[in-house]
Order: C-alpha cells, then sequence, then structure tokens
C-alpha cells in the first residue's frame, strides 16, 4: 500500500520549496494533497500591563487571520494548474495550540512532507509543526533538507538500525519506498555483544524486509565519529543514498534540546531527504 494522503503545513510564504516537494511527492505516489495553512498567534497573556491583554491579544488574532487568508489565496493560485488532487484548509492557532491542531490532521495523513525545522533559515514554527506531526499525529514526517525532491528519491535507501521501537515504526511506515528501492542498507553502528540480536546484528530485519521483495544488505560500522548522525550522514554519502530512514526521538524532546541527539543532529545537518517516525 502507498501513500495517498501526503499532508504539508505552511506557515510563511517562504515556503514554496517545501510545497513545490510536496507537489512532487503527490504526483509520484497518485496521492491526494492537503495544504493547511496556519496563522499563528505568538502573543503571551499575561505579560502586557493591566487591562491591555485583550487588546493585544485581539490585535494579533486579526493579523494570523490575516495571514491565514493570504497563505490559502496564495496557494489556492499555486494549484490551480495542477493535476493532483489537492485540497487547501486554512486555521489560526496560539502557539499553545499548534500541536493539537496539526496533530489531528497529521493522524489521518500517509505522510507529511516538511523541510528542515532546525536551522537558521526554518520557517517559523517548523520545529514546532514537526514535532507535531510525530508526537501528536503519530504521521512518518519526510524531511526535505533544500525543499527539493531528487529525481531519484528512495532509488538508494540508508536504514539506521539500533533496534528501537522507533527504528522499527519508521521502517514500516517506509516500506511503499523500500519496496520500489534498487537497494537498501541497513546500517548497525557500533552494536552491543549483549543485544537482543547478539551475533547478528541487523539479520532478523534484513530477513524481513528480504521476504517483502526489498533488496536488502547490512553494514556494521564502528564508531568512528563522536556522533552517530556524523556516522550516518557520511556512510550515506559512501553507498550514494538518497533517503535515510531512521526513528525519531529515541530520548525525550527535552534532553535532545539540552544534551543534543541524533535526531536533531541529523535534521539540522543532512544534506539528504530523511523520513523519520516513532
Amino acid at each position: 500500500m502507498g501513500y495517498k494522503t501526503i499532508l504539508t503545513v505552511i506557515t510563511s510564504e517562504g515556503q514554496q520549496n517545501q510545497l513545490a516537494a510536496a507537489i512532487e511527492m503527490a504526483r509520484r505516489e497518485d496521492a491526494h494533497l492537503e495544504v493547511f495553512c496556519l496563522g499563528v498567534d505568538h502573543s503571551q497573556t499575561g505579560y502586557y500591563y493591566a487591562g491591555a491583554s485583550a487588546y493585544v491579544f485581539q490585535e494579533n488574532i486579526d493579523k494570523a487571520m490575516a495571514s491565514a487568508e493570504s497563505l490559502e489565496t496564495m496557494i489556492r493560485k499555486r494549484l490551480q494548474g495542477e493535476t493532483i488532487r489537492w485540497s487547501v484548509e486554512s486555521a489560526v492557532a496560539q502557539v499553545g495550540g499548534l500541536t493539537t491542531l496539526i496533530g489531528m490532521r497529521a493522524r489521518f495523513a500517509d505522510l507529511v512532507v516538511l523541510t528542515r525545522p532546525y536551522s537558521e533559515t526554518a520557517a517559523p514554527d517548523a520545529e514546532a509543526v514537526t514535532e507535531a506531526a510525530l508526537f501528536e499525529g503519530g504521521a512518518p514526517v519526510l524531511i526535505v533538507p533544500r525543499g527539493e525532491l531528487p529525481e531519484t528519491l528512495a532509488r538508494r535507501v540508508l536504514i539506521a538500525w539500533d533496534q528501537s521501537e522507533e527504528a522499527m515504526t519508521a521502517i514500516r511506515r517506509a516500506m511503499p519506498m523500500l519496496a520500489k528501492a534498487e537497494s537498501v542498507e541497513i546500517t548497525v553502528i557500533d552494536p552491543s555483544p549483549h543485544s537482543p540480536e547478539r551475533s547478528d546484528p541487523g539479520g532478523a530485519l534484513c530477513q524481513m524486509l528480504t521476504r517483502h521483495g526489498v533488496r536488502a544488505s547490512i553494514a556494521v560500522l564502528a564508531r568512528t565519529m563522536p556522533q552517530i548522525s556524523e556516522i550516518l550522514a557520511q556512510r550515506a554519502i559512501e553507498i550514494g543514498a538518497d533517503l535515510i530512514v531512521m526513528g525519531a526521538y529515541g530520548h525525550s524532546r527535552f534532553r535532545e534540546a539540552i544534551l543534543g541527539g541524533t535526531t536533531r543532529t541529523m535534521l539540522r545537518k543532512t544534506s539528504i531527504p530523511v523520513l523519520m517516525a516513532r
């Protein structure tokens, strides 16, 4: 079963490349594209002098509504000539309400297409949108770093396998792509000899994928760099991978924000599209 509903979330006019990537992905998958335009109110009640909150709140809500309407109008014009099936919806939310609003829509999407959330050029609220889709929506998220969908997407795939539940979820959600790939490498970095897989790291997964017709192989690598994300990125370049499949946020978001983590560093630095799920 392929991806039949593809969602992308737009919060600013500067996300044209993300929209283009979502359109192209919907075209390749013969899917319905849902575009969710979001006007965000960033005001925080309680930070203004007595009596001012109501006025500030209304002003910011009006601005958010105008932004959402403008985005919807722009995107409808952009999609008018497209031959894919599409729909556009807009809404307004305060920062604290983003999670639930996006999660409700991502929950019913087969795939969410977004651009890199952790960078200087990231769209406003990109981090909140990505995390809402993953945590609240439980949807697989395809991160397209430069906002451009490679012509050869998923021809050669690298799977970051660490035996975690998150990695297994990502692999299952990526099956439509894995089944079409020319080659899939299960990359295992510095596996523990005491792990459930013991002397055969990645073996059971490779067997499962092979039974689905996936052309899978295993590569066991030593940890030669400080960060796992650096090893994965380097390995992806070495084998010519055009997609990385990995689990997202094995640790809490708070811990990764403070101490760092594979998810954040990968999304901050990678130039290769990444499909994540948890």
